[in-house]
């Protein structure tokens, strides 16, 4: 028997076994447990009528009432503040962004300065004795290295040898022209009398001037100590015991740890809002808290490339001229006030330099100084800030100190009249004719 003829003998054993409440001509295809078959859904028009209907289920009724105007109108207006509150934070930040980047006086360009002492021995010699080392602080006065004081020491005994004669030959000649001078004119001249003085005074010269060589002997022998002139620290050691000093060669720096100051390079754009007098915090770099300072002087020149003279002393002007303008940088010192302990100043470091406004600090209400600060701010943007008046002053009315004394109060050499007044010309030597 094949498998179709299996198949319709099953569907007809089925449908006779069905209760008499089925409709007749009805077939269902039940599928074998091992093979899914879709049910037939082909009905007749009459089962199509006994099947009920399912209800429709009914739709929501719409909400009858509106939205309320007054709560449309409060969000419309809350959306257009929202709006101008973003607009206006925006804006103030664009300007704080502009002020601080732009115009505001802050530099990372800021250097620690320091004065340098380069000592040089004022006497020539061979180094015997170094009494510091790299890096080493000093006070002022304290000896660095001595040079080989023999030389000297036998210049100042034979200056002291030389002075001595020196002051017997002038002992001898002044007795001679004391007893020339009692004489009469029987025994003497007047001619001879003012011969024996003459000597006697040239004795006395030779005599002082070997006084005066006896004193450079002495201050010689003293300068074979080479002493510090300043307080602070020996930097750059390179001499060594054996080393020939020359006069007036520098073989020793010694940092003065009195002169610290800070130079700031600000951006002329900036220098409007710089005024001497301002407080100043310079950060270090590697270092959290500040170091506070002031402006103490504004640099009133800076080098010209293009003021360098050419062939026949005519300036030299540069050809290139670049759309993109770079602003110059005007050195500014900030004088130091105070150190947090634990900051080493070394020479040379990195500094950001802010200054602080001196009328920041004013008594004006906080509405007042708000408006003020809003308007820098606006003609920081619109036209550049304004020159701050009184700052730096444009015209330098201060006389400086003079180098040297006039012409009328120089001193003059002395006359032959303030050096001896009895050898005066038209004067007589004579015992006799003095009063």
């Amino acid at each position: 028997m094949n498998a179709p003829a299996t198949a319709d003998l099953a569907i007809e054993r089925r449908t006779s076994s069905e209760p008499e409440g089925t409709p007749s001509g009805r077939t269902v295809a039940e599928a074998p447990p091992r093979r899914a078959t879709p049910e037939p859904v082909a009905r007749t028009a009459a089962q199509r009528r006994e099947t009920p209907r399912q209800p429709t289920p009914a739709a929501e009724p719409a909400p009858s009432g509106k939205r309320n105007p007054v709560r449309r109108w409060v969000l419309a207006i809350a959306k257009r503040l929202a709006t101008l509150g973003i607009a206006l934070i925006a804006t103030l930040m664009a300007l704080v962004t502009w002020d601080y980047y732009v115009t505001a006086p802050w530099t990372r360009d800021g250097r620690v300065r320091v004065q340098v002492a380069s000592v040089a021995p004022q006497v020539s010699g061979q180094v015997v004795e170094l009494r510091v080392g790299d890096n080493q602080y000093v006070h002022r006065g304290d000896v660095l290295y001595v040079i080989d004081p023999f030389d000297y020491e036998v210049a100042l005994r034979t200056g002291k040898a030389q002075a001595q004669q020196r002051a017997a030959d002038l002992q001898v000649k002044a007795v001679q022209s004391e007893r020339r001078q009692h004489l009469s004119n029987l025994a003497t001249t007047p001619e001879e009398q003012q011969t024996f003085a003459g000597a006697a005074i040239q004795a006395k010269a030779v005599f002082e001037a070997a006084q005066q060589q006896v004193a450079q002997a002495e201050i010689n022998l003293r300068r074979t100590e080479v002493r510090s002139p300043v307080n602070g620290y020996v930097t750059n050691l390179l001499m060594r015991v054996g080393d020939f000093a020359h006069e007036g060669a520098t073989n020793i720096s010694v940092i003065d740890t009195d002169s610290y100051w800070i130079d700031g390079y600000f951006e002329e754009t900036k220098l409007a809002r710089i005024c001497v007098g301002d407080r100043v915090e310079a950060k270090l770099m590697g270092y959290a808290q500040p170091i506070l300072g002031h402006v103490a002087t504004v640099t009133r020149g800076i080098g010209v490339s293009d003021a360098a003279s050419g062939t026949q002393g005519l300036p030299n002007p540069n050809p290139v001229y670049t759309w993109v303008r770079l602003a110059q940088r005007v050195p500014v010192r900030i004088a130091i006030d105070s150190v947090p302990p634990g900051i080493p100043l070394v020479s040379g470091m990195s500094t950001t330099l802010t200054i602080e406004d001196a009328d920041a600090a004013d008594d004006r209400p906080w509405l007042d100084r708000a408006v003020a600060e809003i308007e820098t701010r606006l003609f920081d943007v619109l036209d550049g800030p304004p020159a701050r008046p009184g700052c730096i002053p444009a015209i330098t009315t201060e006389r400086t100190t003079r180098a040297s004394l006039p012409v009328d109060e120089q001193k003059s050499a002395p006359t032959p009249e303030q050096i001896n007044p009895g050898l005066a010309p038209g004067m007589s030597a004579s015992p006799r004719n003095r009063s």
